[in-house]
């Protein structure tokens, strides 16, 4: 009888801790900070390959043409400029978690234009040398979480944030 209602016990945990819905605050944090760092991590090397030609990236000049050509924005050269900075200091702001949520909305924006300027017309899995889709879908939703839900408490945001409180809290006595 014992052993019985320990194991419908464990189904039930199980059960409960499988269909939940409520977020537990530390796994949500950690995985924010999976989030932030993965984005990070290919925001500043593409940002990175567009300014400065890193990472064998095209640099600035050639990025402005591929933007003119490709992408038919004009000018060129701005956009080329915008782009970059979005991406390198979008990541560079996502790995300190320090306007994150102003990164991720920029980030979302970025990879919104790359596919109604490039992607878009070769489908979400392009056969072809050109890229689909489906990695611009996937930067952007992973941005837009970091949009909606913030840095997370490993980040600056929100070391800001409990200074502010405190600071205020110390005004109310």
């Amino acid at each position: 009888m014992m052993a019985s209602l320990s194991l419908r016990h464990r189904a039930r945990t199980l059960l409960n801790v499988t269909l939940s819905t409520r977020v537990a605050t530390l796994p949500a944090d950690l995985a924010l900070v999976a989030v932030r760092i993965a984005l990070a991590w290919i925001f500043i090397w593409y940002g990175a390959g567009k300014l400065f030609g890193s990472f064998n990236g095209p640099g600035l000049h050639q990025t402005a043409l591929y933007f003119s050509n490709a992408a038919h924005l004009h000018p060129g050269g701005f956009f080329a400029v915008l782009g970059g900075v979005i991406e390198f200091g979008g990541g560079v702001l996502l790995i300190l978690g320090l306007g994150a949520r102003l990164a991720g909305l920029a980030l979302f924006g970025d990879m919104v234009m790359a596919m109604i300027t490039v992607t878009w017309v070769n489908g979400i899995n392009s056969e072809s040398l050109t890229p689909g889709y489906d990695l611009n879908v996937a930067l952007a939703v992973l941005a837009l979480v970091v949009a909606v839900f913030g840095a997370g408490r490993f980040s600056i945001d929100a070391l800001a944030e409990r200074s502010v409180a405190a600071m205020q809290a110390r005004r109310a006595v």
